[in-house]
């Protein structure tokens, strides 16, 4: 006010408007605008000397006359909360508020004061979340006690946290680690809880969701991403060092931490399944809890805007499964110390197992190549007969039941010869190509002499190909046998392939 003094007292003084503007080191425009204005109040100088400043502003810069029509002030809250619903835009809704109030603001106007009244509402609020877009997943710092009823030792519990982006809805529950197979399960019952998924998952960097941080790309682990492919959603961890890429779900630890487990610090609990039980108590009174700066709560604006945008649970829930390589010999991979059969054309080459509780399958360039059902015992062989060459299979057709009855075509002898054969192996298996090498041997020698040496290597202890074979060869099987070595005459020996006794030497 006091340049506009001194404007009306130089020109009192017969000052010039250009010579006013230099003195007072405004534009002649403005010096202009003050004196018409003066002149329009009735005011000169010197003023009236109960003219203070303020009523000096008023009777100059009088406000401004209530038009008939009066502007409609949009309701920020909705909009806030209508931006967030897939496809609508600050567009849209400044259209639709024209709508109802065709005098109303223009939208470079709606959208400055729409940022204004963001700003104050929340000073950090920097991401905007469409409705089922986002799930923010991570563990709280803090931990639980679960006392053992035996021995008394307390173990700590994990507390798994997992938020809406759009309506807050939150999740949490306690696991016994933060590893892998609590880590995915986790993820599982928060899917149910929520009942549909979202776009994204958004995990912080820890081992079992990420293998290896990296501000571009960062390495899920594999059974991650399966669960992943399971629901059809994005993982897209946060940051390193990043806290606002997580932001819903730091402030939804730190809801979980001061509204539930400073609530629960008073208790014991002697079992998991006790405490989440609590934590489920208290989940419900949470999410109906009023926003402090929001209408509604947590409840309202997930049942009204996020729940309808979430996509639908598949019809099976993700059963957990490990990932690990192995590389196929001759034509099994090891596993747990059982062996599965691959197809023969990938031996020596690298592959990934996927175990689950009932299942072992087998990828080779991200292809299945082999589906079994899981074995648990040690020691064991599970075959398909597609994985063998055909060499393998036709060898794999063979029982011992059946070379039993090929032998006993050629003699009895040669039957019993075959039977001790295959018993004296550690799996009968071991035996087969004596057995088929020693039937083999007919055709070349004949039935009779095969049934003749077959008899010569039982009485000698010659349970082998090579025994019968060198018989044969030596024409041992048109001699006399041996006569029989009694008690008194020997200790009996273990019976052995390696230990024919002093009778194969006569």
């Amino acid at each position: 006010m006091r340049k506009i003094q001194e404007v009306l007292r130089l020109h009192a003084a017969g000052r010039s408007q250009q010579d006013i503007s230099r003195s007072c080191g405004i534009g002649r425009s403005t010096v202009g605008e003050y004196l018409q204005r003066a002149h329009a109040a009735g005011l000169s100088w010197p003023l009236p000397d109960d003219l203070d400043a303020a009523g000096l502003e008023r009777r100059l810069f009088p406000p401004l006359p209530q038009t008939a029509t009066v502007r409609g002030q949009p309701d920020w809250a909705t909009v806030h909360r209508e931006l967030r619903r897939p496809g609508v835009t600050l567009w849209l809704l400044w259209e639709e508020y024209k709508a109802v109030h065709p005098q109303g603001y223009q939208y470079t106007w709606f959208c400055q004061q729409y940022r204004g009244w963001a700003a104050r509402t929340d000073v950090v609020m920097r991401q905007s979340h469409r409705a089922g877009e986002k799930l923010f997943v991570d563990y709280a710092g803090p931990t639980a006690p679960i006392v053992d009823r035996t021995t008394g030792e307390i173990r700590q519990a994990q507390i798994f946290v997992a938020v809406l982006g759009a309506s807050n809805y939150t999740y949490a529950e306690a696991t016994w680690t933060q590893g892998l197979d609590d880590w995915l399960m986790a993820h599982v019952r928060a899917f149910a809880f929520f009942g549909g998924v979202p776009e994204i998952v958004v995990p912080d960097n820890l081992k079992a969701g990420v293998q290896a941080a990296h501000r571009y790309e960062p390495d899920l682990n594999p059974s991650y991403a399966d669960l992943a492919a399971h629901y059809g959603v994005a993982v897209i961890p946060a940051r390193a060092a990043k806290p606002r890429d997580k932001a819903k779900v730091e402030v939804g630890v730190q809801v979980v931490e001061r509204w539930m487990l400073a609530r629960l610090r008073h208790r014991q609990f002697f079992a998991l399944a006790e405490l989440n039980q609590a934590l489920r108590g208290l989940l419900e009174p949470l999410n109906q809890r009023p926003f402090k700066k929001l209408p509604g709560t947590r409840q309202q604006w997930f049942e009204t805007l996020e729940r309808p945008a979430l996509r639908p649970l598949p019809a099976e829930p993700y059963e957990f499964a490990r990932w690990k390589k192995a590389r196929v010999n001759i034509d099994y991979i090891e596993v747990e110390r059982h062996y599965y059969s691959v197809p023969y054309t990938l031996v020596r080459q690298e592959v990934e197992v996927r175990l689950t509780a009932a299942t072992v399958e087998v990828f080779h360039h991200r292809q299945r190549v082999a589906s079994h059902r899981r074995d648990p015992r040690p020691g064991r062989y599970t075959t398909v007969t597609a994985h063998m060459p055909k060499a393998h299979r036709e060898y794999a057709e063979w029982t011992p039941a059946r070379l039993v009855r090929w032998a006993e075509q050629t003699g009895p002898s040669t039957a019993t010869l075959v039977e001790r054969i295959l018993a004296t192996r550690p799996h009968p298996q071991q035996g087969y190509r004596s057995c088929l090498g020693i039937l083999r041997l007919g055709q070349t020698y004949g039935a009779d002499r095969l049934e003749a040496a077959c008899r010569r290597a039982l009485t000698i202890g010659g349970f082998s190909y090579k025994s019968v074979d060198s018989i044969l060869k030596r024409g041992l099987d048109q001699q006399p046998l041996p006569d029989p070595v009694t008690p008194t005459e020997a200790v009996p020996a273990p019976i052995h392939t390696n230990l024919r006794g002093p009778a194969y030497y006569h």
